[in-house]
C-alpha cells in the first residue's frame, strides 16, 4: 500500500530522500492533477523520476517522459518447452549477436531506398521534424537494433517450463534526437517567458502552442518507431530461435501470445472524469487486464503481470527492478568476480568474456526485483514468473 510524502504517494519499501524531494518538485508544478505516483522501482533520474507517474493539464514535460521515447517490453510465449533446448546455448548466442545489433550507436547495414522503405515506409505516423539525411540514415539503420544501457535480449522458462523471449528497447538515436531537441526547446521558453523552476529538467510546453504540437507530433511518431523496432527483433529472435531448435514450420507459428508495452511516454486517459495526460516514466499502464512485463536484472527473473486498476497509481506499475547504485557507483564497487559467479550459479548462457564492461549492470546495482512485486501486489497480478537461461545485452 502506498505511503505519502508532500503531493507524492510512493510504494516503495526502498526509496531515499533524495528520490522522494525530485519527485515532490514536480508535484508542486501548478498543472499538476492530483499527486504524483511514484512505483517501488523508483530512483532519482535526469530531471524527474524515473519510476514516476504524472498527470497533467494543458501541460507536458519533454523531461518526464525522457530522451528514450517510447522504451519498453516485448515478451513472447513461445510454443517450445525446456526439453526441446540443448545444454549449450552459446550457439544460440551466436546468432542473436550477429541479427540484432547491440551497442551505442549500432544499427544495421542496408541500402537507403530499401531501408527507408522497410522502415519509416511502414509507419503510420509522420513526425513534425524534418529529418536531414543522418537523421533519416540514424532512424533506418537503427530500426531493429538493440541499443545500449539496460537494454537486453533475455529467452527465458516459465513455471511450466515454456519457453518465453523477452526484449528490451526503444526508439534508439533518433528518438533521443527528437527528445533532446524538444527538452532543450522547453528550457528556452522558460528563459524566454521569465518562468523560475526549482529544475530546469521540469521544463514544460503549454498545450494548445505550436511548440507543444510539434513535441506531440514527435513524440507519438517515436512512440511508434520503439513499438515497431522492438517488433522487428522480436521476429528476428524468433526466427533464431526456431532455426537453433530446427522448427520446421514458419517462426511466426511459434509465438502463442505476444506483449508489447511502452515504460517510457505519455498518452490522455480519463482521469477524474476528464482527458488528461498521463506521462509515465519508466512506468506502465496497469489498467484492469491490462498485461505488462516487468523485468529484474541479470541473472534474476522477470514477470509477466496482468494490471489490477489501481486509482491511486493512475493504473500503472513498475517497469523494472529500478537502480540502487549508479553506473558510476557499480563499476566502482561492484566485483567481476562475484557478477560472473553469479551468472555461472544460475547457469545463465552470456556474455561471461565482457563482464568487466557489464559491471553496471550485474544485479548488484539494482534493487532486488522480488522485493519490489511485493511491494506492488495491489497494482498488479503475476501471471508468469519467468527465469532467465540467456542473456545480451548491449553496452
Amino acid at each position: 500500500m502506498p505511503q505519502r510524502y508532500e503531493k507524492v504517494l510512493y510504494w516503495a519499501s526502498q526509496i531515499d530522500y533524495n528520490t522522494l524531494e525530485q519527485a515532490a518538485k514536480a508535484a508542486r508544478l501548478p498543472f499538476i492533477h492530483g499527486h504524483v505516483a511514484l512505483m517501488p522501482d523508483a530512483h532519482v533520474g535526469f530531471g524527474t523520476t524515473v519510476g514516476s507517474v504524472i498527470v497533467t493539464d494543458g501541460a507536458i514535460i519533454p523531461g518526464a517522459i525522457g530522451v528514450d521515447i517510447g522504451c519498453g517490453m516485448i515478451a513472447t510465449r513461445t510454443c517450445f518447452h525446456s526439453v526441446d533446448l540443448p545444454d549449450d546455448l552459446s550457439g544460440l548466442l551466436s546468432r542473436i549477436e550477429k541479427d540484432i545489433p547491440a551497442g551505442v550507436g549500432k544499427g544495421h547495414y542496408m541500402g537507403y531506398a530499401d531501408g527507408y522503405r522497410r522502415t519509416i515506409g511502414t509507419l503510420k505516423r509522420t513526425p513534425h521534424t524534418d529529418f536531414d539525411t543522418r537523421q533519416e540514415q540514424t532512424a533506418i539503420t537503427q530500426f531493429g537494433s538493440l541499443g545500449s544501457g539496460n537494454h537486453f535480449v533475455e529467452v527465458c522458462l516459465d513455471e511450466q517450463g515454456f519457453v518465453w523471449t523477452v526484449l528490451h528497447s526503444g526508439s534508439r538515436g533518433i528518438g533521443n534526437q527528437l527528445a533532446t531537441k524538444h527538452i532543450d526547446g522547453a528550457k528556452g521558453l522558460m528563459k524566454e517567458m521569465f518562468v523560475s523552476l526549482e529544475d530546469p529538467g521540469l521544463a514544460y510546453l503549454v498545450e494548445g502552442t505550436p511548440e507543444f504540437d510539434a513535441y506531440i507530433m514527435d513524440m507519438q511518431w517515436a512512440q511508434e518507431y520503439a513499438m515497431g523496432n522492438r517488433e522487428r527483433m522480436n521476429a528476428a529472435l524468433l526466427r533464431n530461435l526456431c532455426e537453433f531448435l530446427k522448427y520446421d514450420a514458419h517462426y511466426t507459428s511459434a509465438a502463442l501470445q505476444v506483449i508489447n508495452c511502452h515504460h517510457n511516454y505519455t498518452e490522455r486517459e480519463m482521469v477524474d472524469g476528464q482527458l488528461r495526460w498521463v506521462t509515465r516514466k519508466g512506468a506502465i499502464k496497469a489498467d484492469v487486464g491490462d498485461m505488462g512485463v516487468i523485468p529484474g536484472s541479470m541473472g534474476t527473473s522477470s514477470y509477466v503481470v496482468s494490471g489490477l486498476g489501481s486509482r491511486s497509481s493512475y493504473n500503472s506499475s513498475s517497469h523494472g527492478a529500478g537502480r540502487k547504485m549508479s553506473r558510476g557507483q557499480a563499476k566502482r564497487e561492484l566485483s567481476v568476480v562475484t557478477f560472473r559467479e553469479q551468472m555461472q550459479r544460475n547457469g545463465i548462457t552470456w556474455q561471461a568474456g565482457e563482464a568487466s564492461t557489464l559491471i553496471d549492470e550485474a544485479p548488484g546495482a539494482y534493487k532486488d526485483i522480488e522485493q519490489v512485486m511485493i511491494d506492488q501486489s495491489d497494482l498488479t497480478e503475476i501471471k508468469y514468473e519467468l527465469h532467465q537461461i540467456l542473456n545480451y545485452k548491449g553496452h
